[in-house]
């Protein structure tokens, strides 16, 4: 299963997603691309913000890569586009140009409670603390999305 996490400036939560569900993907087997994406271009081409990456190095994570703006074409890339809050979910909504690119959506935090709508904090502007209670929210959330992606596997 491909899966694309989206937030504002691809910096902080969506590259923390992706480096926790490349891990688990790679540890457990699964095939399938995952990336991460956002809607500001302030940071294209800027790697992970500091409190990211000394969060994910607390917690064994090498949190990389380059952010980049979501596009179009990645409905044709990925089959979950995982949204950190409700803008974002709605820069998302704003692309789709057919109903399969609408079922493809969701809000992160509705992999772990499901139907809530609750968004991710951002935690660009704040400490490094933040970025822990982030870090310990996309563990859950990339756990259950482990799981949906080994059930597809299996049928």
């Amino acid at each position: 299963m491909n899966v694309l996490f989206v937030c504002l400036g691809n910096v902080c939560r969506s590259p923390i997603a992706e480096a926790l569900l490349k891990k688990k993907y790679t540890e457990l087997g699964i095939e399938g691309e995952v990336c991460s994406a956002g809607f500001e271009p302030y940071h294209i081409n800027k790697p992970p913000d500091v409190k990211a990456i000394s969060t994910g190095k607390f917690y064994g994570l090498e949190v990389t890569g380059l952010a980049r703006l979501f596009v179009k074409e990645d409905f044709d890339r990925f089959d979950k586009i995982y949204a950190m809050d409700s803008q974002n979910y709605y820069d998302v909504v704003e692309l789709i140009r057919t109903k399969d690119d609408v079922d493809k959506i969701d809000l992160i935090m509705n992999t772990i409670e499901p139907g809530k709508n609750k968004t991710l904090p951002d935690p660009f502007h704040s400490g490094v603390d933040n970025c822990h209670t982030v870090y310990k929210l996309l563990d859950k959330a990339t756990d259950a999305i482990v799981k949906i992606a080994q059930e597809k596997s299996n049928k």
